[in-house]
């Protein structure tokens, strides 16, 4: 499909609620209101829900919502182990899973729980591996595998996932080495800044309008005749409804401002940058990454959300 014409499609990341019934509650308000995706992230450190449960008691309540992750750190759980869950949630989701895929990165989250942060190199090519490990295990069949990181004899699992070959992919980064890995094996890229090698945090030499352009040119170039199956998409991290561009980016300072994660303006305004970002650049999932920022983003989402 050319980016051009696919549909608008939105998302938010959702982090925890009080009870069952309030979770459940939040994902079927995303539901109605035309979201595509509730997402969860994977820390280990912080408020936030596991992302297992999570996303199972959303599918449960909700009927047309995706769930995923953005992302779970592929360094917090064997492949083979995940492989089993995501193929879990998605049969009983009838292929409602967008499972969300990333190194792991932030140094607290490894330093808490006494984990090895190796360099970005090596954890990228763990999740090289994990990612052909799912795969596989998803087609059926007895699986073999013999990487430099992980070693799969003959393991078959049951169920398999609703959704043929396995749930959609979604990779979560803004590296070289992570955007040509995107454009070998995701289904969707959600582009970011890189982050820095010791985990403390993004790398803010990677900001700006000039990079995100770059990354989409990179992407396209790694991934070839591939690039128009790959949906694009972004978080939006700051949002100022009915705000002045100028004044909104003066109070709210961001290494992103200028890009599609920064919107500001009236619902027409911010509507319009959407659309251009689309029509230039061919990015049409976008990511609410703050839930305080929901009422306003709904209005968003109930004008362009499947145009």
């Amino acid at each position: 499909m050319s980016h051009e014409y696919r549909p608008f499609r939105f998302g938010a990341v959702l982090r925890l609620a009080g009870t069952g019934r309030a979770w459940a509650d939040k994902a079927r308000r995303l539901e109605d209101d035309g979201f595509s995706t509730l997402l969860v992230p994977d820390h280990l450190v912080g408020p936030r829900f596991g992302p297992v449960a999570a996303m199972t008691a959303a599918a449960c309540a909700t009927e047309t919502l995706n769930v995923g992750t953005l992302v779970f750190a592929n360094d917090f759980r064997h492949p083979a182990v995940l492989a089993k869950e995501a193929a879990t949630i998605d049969l009983l989701s009838d292929g409602r899973l967008e499972l969300g895929m990333g190194t792991g990165w932030m140094a607290r989250d490894y330093d808490a729980a006494g984990l090895e942060l190796a360099s970005p190199g090596v954890r990228v090519a763990r999740l090289d591996e994990s990612l052909r490990v799912m795969k596989a295990l998803w087609r059926g069949g007895p699986v073999h595998f013999e990487g430099e990181h992980y070693r799969i004899s003959g393991l078959e699992q049951d169920p398999l996932p609703a959704r043929k070959p396995g749930p959609r992919i979604m990779l979560g980064g803004g590296g070289p080495k992570m955007l040509a890995l995107a454009a070998r094996e995701a289904d969707v890229v959600n582009l970011t800044m890189r982050v820095r090698a010791d985990g403390a945090g993004p790398d803010l030499r990677d900001s700006g309008v000039a990079r995100f352009r770059e990354k989409i040119a990179t992407l396209r170039a790694a991934a070839g005749s591939r690039f128009p199956e790959i949906e694009l998409g972004t978080s939006v991290l700051s949002l100022g409804l009915d705000a002045r561009p100028e004044a909104w980016s003066a109070a709210n300072p961001s290494a992103q401002a200028g890009t599609p994660q920064v919107l500001a303006g009236s619902l027409d305004e911010i509507c319009a940058a959407l659309r251009r970002w689309r029509a230039e650049l061919g990015i049409s999932y976008f990511v609410l990454h703050n839930e305080d920022d929901l009422p306003s983003f709904r209005q968003v989402v109930t004008r362009l959300a499947g145009t």
